[in-house]
């Protein structure tokens, strides 16, 4: 009889800056311009170095969206001899290459040009959709204009950029608006053939932020959606819950198959109230379906050739690595 599958990845989790130009009432990562704001290189490569160290095959990078755009942002920036964070990003990425691990960006609001650069030194990329409605919010966050994203979603598409994308639950949306944005996303899937998987992440209040006091969804309640997502999206999508942010072991037979990113190193910088679990808790909320690590870019992914050249030794490093551990094994 064949055991079902629950799927994640090991992975280090690097900030590099966390000022934003949006300004989400939920969100707690947003900082001010000042001492600290962006992460040293020096801090990058040890944790890139760390991370290899204990079996580490994915390097997240992520920021605040547009952080340019902060007033005094540059400045700091150019202290390291950078005028754009993507720049900054690109190079780090290449030293994530070096170091043994995949980038995975996820950067926020991207042009096709500078998705497409990126493109070189990224084993995939991401960009959460969170919802197609307009909630107050998204007030003063232009990134978060639904249009924006996934027009996003679409030249990621179109450049064959292995994707995942995802749902956030509780921001001020109704239950229809949860349907049209996973049916946006599946939509997108059928033409582009890009989507990985689709996170279902449950808003969770930070204290000191217009929504501390906001009704946080239910076990219940996450369930239903999970398992909407199960019946909208294609088989090939995996549906995802981040295991740090909810009782996942009583949602994992919901429609779950995959829990995301997973740091033995760093800790949830978005939601830093939150550890992640450790092995021992994995495969307890993995219940009686085979915990299986996987890399950031997914298997069909590699075997359609959606891997660039500056990455594919290392992917084929990985993969031969992954498989040695036992095809449906325990890692």
């Amino acid at each position: 009889m064949h055991r079902r599958q629950i799927t994640f990845s090991k992975n280090v989790f690097l900030p590099l800056t966390s000022v934003c130009f949006n300004r989400c009432s939920y969100c707690c990562f947003q900082t001010p311009v000042g001492d600290g704001c962006i992460m040293p290189p020096a801090d990058v490569l040890a944790t890139l170095e760390r991370g290899a160290a204990l079996g580490c095959t994915e390097a997240l990078f992520t920021f605040g969206e547009r952080p340019g755009k902060v007033p005094g942002f540059s400045e700091r920036l150019a202290l390291l001899g950078y005028a754009d964070i993507l720049d900054y990003c690109y190079d780090l990425c290449r030293a994530s290459i070096d170091a043994g691990l995949l980038p995975h960006t996820n950067a926020g609001i991207l042009s096709y040009a500078e998705l497409e650069r990126l493109r070189e030194v990224n084993a995939s990329m991401g960009l959460m959709l969170e919802t197609t409605a307009d909630v107050p919010a998204h007030a003063a966050s232009p990134g978060k204009e639904p249009a924006v994203r996934i027009e996003m979603m679409e030249n990621a598409g179109k450049l064959r950029i292995p994707f995942t994308t995802g749902i956030l639950i509780g921001i001020g949306e109704t239950e229809d608006d949860r349907e049209e944005s996973l049916r946006v996303i599946r939509d997108l899937h059928r033409r582009y053939d890009h989507i990985q998987e689709v996170i279902v992440q449950n808003f969770c209040p930070k204290v000191g932020t217009p929504m501390e006091h906001a009704r946080v969804p239910g076990s219940e309640e996450l369930c239903t959606t999970i398992a909407l997502a199960r019946e909208i999206l294609p088989p090939e999508v995996a549906v995802q819950i981040p295991p740090n942010l909810a009782d996942a072991a009583r949602l994992i037979d919901c429609g779950v198959n995959d829990l995301g990113g997973v740091s033995p190193l760093t800790i949830d910088y978005v939601n830093p109230e939150h550890p992640w679990p450790e092995m021992d808790e994995l495969r307890r909320v993995a219940g009686d379906a085979v915990l299986k690590e996987r890399l950031c870019i997914y298997p069909r992914f590699i075997k359609k050739g959606w891997v660039s050249p500056a990455l594919k030794p290392l992917v084929d490093e990985l993969c031969a690595r992954l498989d040695a551990v036992g095809s449906g094994g325990e890692p």
